[in-house]
């Protein structure tokens, strides 16, 4: 029967979660952190916190360094304060996106729609997944005799800033000549288009962004020019978005 005895609690011990398994897992939910995160974001001090909570600054402070591990009660008291329910400081956090773009890994392209291309451009964010922006580097060659800059139009916003050489860009009815170091943000539903300005070729970093610029509505027509590589990531020409 001893021996018995000593099997069944054997398997009894080995059927129940151990305490440092218990402690990983609330570790790995890293309530502390989330809580100060609510709070900063809140710009709300520890003292001020616990008038709302009832529950002592020295508590909230050893809450969040994860020194103690708060009670369901304690934990909705700080839910509620924060306007979030309780399963928020449970869920699996997602992961902050880093997406690095090795220059060997990159690839060069020519303008489209042309016969003779005035730029060849890089994306620097093809692998990222549902991006709310299109970064890209662009190098601009001298225009051959009697080649003229392609204008074109497409939703959102853009931004350059040229690295080295000469540029130069017409929006709408407007003219600009940039050289290294200037930037330019505007409306990209207006059409434009760069040149290369000077007899060596210009480099610089076009950002397009998707969404239109505060206070300017997005024309329907824009819509329409954009344009995307099956199976590839979208293009400066989304309607030539990068230069044109």
């Amino acid at each position: 029967m001893g021996e018995m005895k000593l099997v069944r609690s054997d398997e009894t011990h080995k059927s129940q979660v151990d305490t440092e398994t218990t402690e990983r897992f609330i570790a790995e939910k890293r309530i502390g952190e989330r809580i100060k995160r609510l709070r900063l974001k809140k710009s709300m001090g520890l003292v001020e916190l616990g008038r709302h909570t009832g529950l002592s600054a020295s508590f909230l402070s050893q809450l969040e360094t994860g020194r103690v591990v708060p009670t369901l009660r304690n934990l909705s008291r700080i839910a509620m304060v924060f306007s979030k329910d309780l399963s928020y400081f449970f869920e699996t956090e997602p992961q902050a996106l880093f997406r690095v773009h090795r220059r060997k890994e990159r690839v060069r392209l020519p303008q489209t729609g042309v016969e003779v291309p005035a730029y060849f451009f890089e994306s620097l964010g093809y692998m990222v997944p549902d991006r709310e922006m299109d970064p890209y580097f662009a190098e601009f060659v001298p225009l051959a005799k009697g080649q003229e800059a392609k204008a074109h139009m497409h939703p959102g916003a853009e931004f350059l800033y040229v690295l080295e050489g000469e540029l130069g860009l017409r929006h709408g009815d407007r003219e600009c000549n940039l050289e290294a170091g200037d930037a330019v943000y505007f409306d990209a539903s207006t059409p434009h288009s760069y040149q290369c300005a000077g007899k060596k070729p210009a480099g610089a970093i076009i950002v397009t962004m998707h969404q239109a610029p505060q206070g300017m509505p997005m024309p329907p027509r824009a819509a329409a020019t954009s344009q995307k590589i099956p199976g590839g990531p979208a293009r400066p020409d989304r309607a030539e978005s990068a230069s044109g």
